[in-house]
Formats: structure tokens, sequence, C-alpha cells
């Protein structure tokens, strides 16, 4: 799915990222973020996000010739260095990779032309007729109405994200949510990593400590194994993991505190939408989610952690 580190561990809770109450539990700000994710993240991995991107010139033997275009054009033709920050868990040598002849293979006004074209293409075909029902547009206007609530101050992908103009079809319009919102938490997740003192390696080696997925499904980040080691010994000497990489209690206390961070940072434009609407919002995406996952084009195995931790 989405390129972030989130694990999913639950909470409760009613807290905002202050610490004041409100009406939305963070069980349920979570609850979303699975929903979400996958309607968001469809975009890399669906054949007409492939078909759109290899029209501008991208390679599509791999998914990240275009991961990385379609993801940053939000922020225009900006370098690797401010792409690899943005994006954190990326070694910034595989965004170079991809980054650097990005903006001369297409502008970042014709990625976001394409993925556009992308996204209403995919939803047609996953939705079929289903993409014009009251259900989708319900869902859409509540999604939307979250979205345009959400504080973008410190959170330059879902700032740039919010900055687009909204797409005139309601389905289109959910994928535009869904992306913002998926953008916002994934700024704060960054932001709960920074506090926790995990860098860039380190985060990731953390999460694979407490089994969220595989070493080597982290590898695809592009971290070499000397800084992988690394990474993992500076770990070992804060009494965060083992010697073999595995958590200690402490290493599991920092992951638990980074998600329940994350989930109180996510957790201001559900608020905003309220309790009542965020749950009707759950129920209506269900069979959209269900829809998206059945198509099969998700790994079995995601750097999320989601069903895992």
């Amino acid at each position: 799915m989405s390129e972030n580190t989130s694990g999913a561990s639950g909470s409760g809770g009613t807290v905002r990222g202050g610490g004041e109450r409100t009406g939305v539990d963070l069980g349920s700000v979570r609850r979303l973020w699975h929903l979400l994710e996958p309607l968001h993240a469809v975009l890399y991995f669906a054949p007409e996000a492939f078909d759109e991107a290899a029209a501008l010139g991208y390679g599509t033997q791999e998914r990240w010739a275009s991961y990385f275009p379609y993801r940053a054009a939000p922020l225009g033709a900006v370098g690797s260095e401010r792409v690899a920050s943005a994006f954190y868990s990326f070694s910034p040598r595989m965004v170079a990779a991809y980054m650097d002849p990005a903006w001369n293979t297409a502008s970042p006004d014709a990625v976001l032309k394409a993925r556009e074209a992308a996204m209403d293409r995919a939803y047609r075909a996953i939705f079929g007729d289903r993409v014009d029902s009251p259900e989708l547009a319900e869902a859409a206007a509540l999604a939307r109405r979250a979205a345009e609530a959400a504080n973008t101050a410190g959170r330059p992908l879902a700032a740039a994200n919010a900055e687009l103009p909204w797409p005139e079809a309601p389905h289109q319009q959910l994928w535009h949510a869904a992306t913002i919102l998926r953008e916002h938490r994934g700024d704060g997740h960054l932001a709960a990593l920074l506090v926790a003192g995990l860098d860039p390696v380190e985060a990731l080696v953390s999460f694979a400590a407490i089994g969220a997925a595989s070493v080597d499904r982290f590898e695809s980040r592009g971290w070499t194994a000397e800084e992988w080691t690394a990474a993992r010994n500076r770990l070992a000497a804060r009494g965060l993991v083992s010697e073999d990489g595995v958590a200690t209690e402490a290493g599991r206390a920092l992951r638990r505190q980074v998600e329940h961070h994350t989930d109180e940072l996510a957790a201001e434009p559900w608020q905003s939408l309220g309790a009542d609407a965020t749950g009707r919002l759950a129920d209506l995406l269900g069979e959209f989610w269900v829809a998206v996952l059945g198509t099969g084009l998700f790994p079995p195995e995601t750097t999320l952690g989601i069903g895992k931790v």
C-alpha cells in the first residue's frame, strides 16, 4: 500500500494531539485510515495507472518509476532531496535514482493529469456501476468534509494535495479526499518518528523488529545491508532492540508510543466531521474497501504492518 511505516496498534481514548477530549475516539481514527489507505494506494498498483505513466514515458517494469513522480507531483518540480525529506523512509540514493530524471520525462502538471485520469479509469473498473451510486457520492461528500477540515500546517504532502483543485466527479473526489487524509496522517507520522528519535532507516529497523513486516520487505526502501546493520546497532545501544534485531520491551513501548501519537495527530479532521458522520463514512466505505482489496493488486505483505501489529 502506501509507503509509510505506521503500524496498526489500536487505541481507545478521545484525545486531541494536545490532550483535549473530543467526541471521536482514536480507534475510529485508525479505522478510517485502514479503510481509506487502500482507496488512495491503489494508484501505485493499478494497471490503468501504469498505462498512464507509460504514456508519459515512465518505465513500468516495476512500480517505483511511476510511484515517485505520482506521489511527488503535487509538490511541483522539486528535487530529490526535498522528496526524500517528505517521504522519509526511502534511501536518498533510491529517491534520486527515480526523481533526478522524473521531471525531464514529464512535467508535474502532466503527471497530475495522468494520475487523475488513472484513478478515474481504475475506480470505474473496480467499482463498476457502483461508481455512480448514491452511497459512493455520500462517502465522497463526507470524506471531502474531513479533508477540507485538515490543518496542513507543517505537513508538506497534505498541503500540496489540499492546494490542488477538487475534481467534479464523486468517485474522483473520494480519491482526492483519501489522498489528502492519507498524506495528512503520514506527515503527522513522520513528526511522531522525529519526536521518538528515529531517523529514516531506524524507523524501518524498529518496525521490522516488532514483526510489522519482514526485513526483506523493508529492503525495498533502498538501504544497504551496512546501513541497516548500523541503524540496528544504534537502536541496540539505546536498548530498543537485541543484537539479532528483535525489539525489546522498551522498543515495543516506543513503537506503541509512535503509533498512538500518530493517531492523535491524525484525529483533527475526524473531530471536525464528528462521531456520527465519521461512523457513517466508515460504514459507507466498507464495500468500496472490499472491492479494492478484492482486485488482488496489493502485495500480501506491506510495510504498513496492518494485521500484524
